[in-house]
């Protein structure tokens, strides 16, 4: 049995809103993410804009992307800017050392990723090169997209196609610094972020959002909470001159060993659930340290990675990170993603790793094919929450137990839209057992609320969708027959291995 109970009624100064960005998405020059993914190439058969597949363009804006990180990842740490401009023609080959060490020929560049971002009306969030790159190198490619003037650097982009600058918010100053990165302390990455922050200037009205390199999730607790504490004693210091550092990323993988994520059995779910949920106390204590140098949270968590890591699918290129997406990574999505509301005080953006291709995928391709993933529809489902107001929920969940691990089986969160539409988000992670499942509102009425609600669901505890079968794992109505309204409450069965998503209004 599991009883939720939602309160409605929030004072204004406790009112706590869900950033869309909560909902944002990550791009970087890694296996078939890029090349054969987004971009095909305007001579390419399969139907593109400008080189940029049309289907994958329809598929993001679909679940209303707000926003795309890229050239990476590590990447971004031996990504040269000038590189990708230009007649393509004329672009440099380079190695791409990090990822397989296979050639990229820099097709895809500044104007090819801003004019993905213009096709998706989405925000672009680039990650500057502090790893092998120069403070000037940065400053300029920050010239070369926002100032209006006419400048040596503006006069090339002029050259290259662009006559008028971007409008750019996101800027990611370095990447993974303690480890591909340049494997940096944190008091030299402070110290680095700083000088570079420093030059990364606010040209013809733009106002950059700077995100400094915060830690990675799977380290050691003490080590992580010691990286946020010396980034923060050094950064908010010097903000109170200067508005130098707005966001503090943070990486965090679930990662499952190296099977893929098809082979499934009880032991493996329970690990990955597990493993997912550790996202909140991962948040609660970093956000402990914040708040020791920025109670106003005016400096925000910027989660620019995170997602499922299984092992790579057999015969595929071990340096290319190409999963199956199961219905298991739908659910470590929707865990997070409730975990991400429930911390939307200080969580401003948090970016799936990665988008086509690589890792915990919302979307597959296969030359002129397209598939979505279980984990894309959850992101269709729960889109309903963006820039929503979150409503306090308390779950008290029975527990799932295997061997010595023990997780509470039902998760989510609720929300209210500006057309007062409430929007509650569960799962249910058991891997075999239905819940019975019971909500209670304070102080609110469902006599005359319309009720909806989708739900994803499997019986197979691998159940994905392939190119021979797309849409093994997708959404369907959860028909209003299912619930018992009784006064303030409602009652219904919840699936096993299910993201149920309900409407009223």
């Amino acid at each position: 049995m599991a009883k939720i109970i939602i309160d409605t009624k929030i004072e204004a100064s406790e009112q706590k809103k869900i950033s869309k960005h909560i909902y944002d998405h990550f791009a970087e020059h890694l296996g078939r993410c890029i090349y054969d993914g987004i971009w095909v190439g305007e001579d390419s058969s399969i139907p593109n804009t400008n080189g940029i597949r049309n289907d994958i363009v329809h598929a993001l804006k679909k679940i209303r992307i707000p926003n795309l990180r890229w050239p990476g990842g590590c990447f971004a740490d031996e990504y040269h800017w000038k590189d990708g401009v230009g007649s393509r023609e004329d672009r440099p080959r380079r190695i791409n050392t990090h990822w397989g060490g296979v050639i990229e020929n820099n097709h895809f560049g500044t104007h090819e990723f801003l004019e993905l971002c213009e096709q998706l009306d989405c925000e672009p969030y680039i990650c500057g090169n502090v790893g092998s790159g120069t403070i000037e190198e940065m400053s300029q490619w920050i010239e070369y997209i926002t100032f209006e003037g006419n400048s040596t650097i503006t006069e090339l982009r002029k050259k290259n196609g662009r006559e008028k600058p971007w409008r750019i918010k996101y800027w990611g100053v370095g990447n993974e610094n303690w480890g591909c990165g340049g494997h940096m302390t944190a008091d030299y990455y402070s110290d680095l972020f700083l000088r570079y922050s420093t030059n990364c200037k606010n040209l013809s009205g733009s106002k950059l959002y700077k995100v400094a390199c915060g830690p990675v999730g799977e380290f050691p607790l003490d080590w992580v909470l010691q990286w946020v504490e010396t980034v923060m004693k050094k950064t908010s210091i010097a903000t109170l001159f200067s508005p130098l550092i707005h966001g503090l990323s943070l990486h965090y993988y679930t990662r499952v060993g190296a099977q893929p994520a098809t082979v499934m059995n009880e032991k493996r779910w329970t690990v990955a659930m597990e493993r997912a949920l550790y996202m909140d106390k991962l948040l609660s204590e970093i956000n402990i340290i914040m708040d020791k140098y920025d109670k106003s949270k005016k400096i925000e968590i910027i989660v620019d990675e995170w997602g499922a890591w299984w092992g790579n699918e057999n015969n595929t290129n071990p340096w290319f990170f190409y999963q199956q997406n199961t219905i298991a990574s739908a659910l470590i999505a929707s865990l997070h993603l409730d975990i991400f509301h429930k911390h939307c005080a200080r969580v401003h953006m948090a970016n799936l790793a990665q988008t086509v291709n690589v890792l915990q995928s919302i979307v597959l391709t296969k030359e002129e094919e397209m598939l979505l993933t279980p984990t894309y529809h959850v992101f269709d489902m729960y889109k309903v929450h963006q820039d929503s107001m979150l409503l306090p929920i308390k779950i008290e969940s029975e527990n799932y137990k295997h061997g010595r691990r023990t997780i509470p089986v039902i998760n989510g969160s609720a929300s209210v839209d500006s057309d007062n539409q409430m929007h509650i988000s569960l799962s249910n992670i058991n891997p075999s057992q239905d819940v019975d499942t019971e909500i209670q509102f304070n102080d609110f009425n469902l006599e005359n609320c319309e009720l909806t609600a989708k739900i994803l669901r499997s019986e197979q505890l691998n159940a994905h969708n392939t190119f021979e079968a797309p849409e093994t794992v997708k959404p369907e109505k959860y028909v209003k027959e299912n619930f018992n309204i009784r006064g303030s409450n409602i009652f219904f069965k919840m699936p096993s291995k299910a993201i149920l998503v309900i409407q009223l209004k």
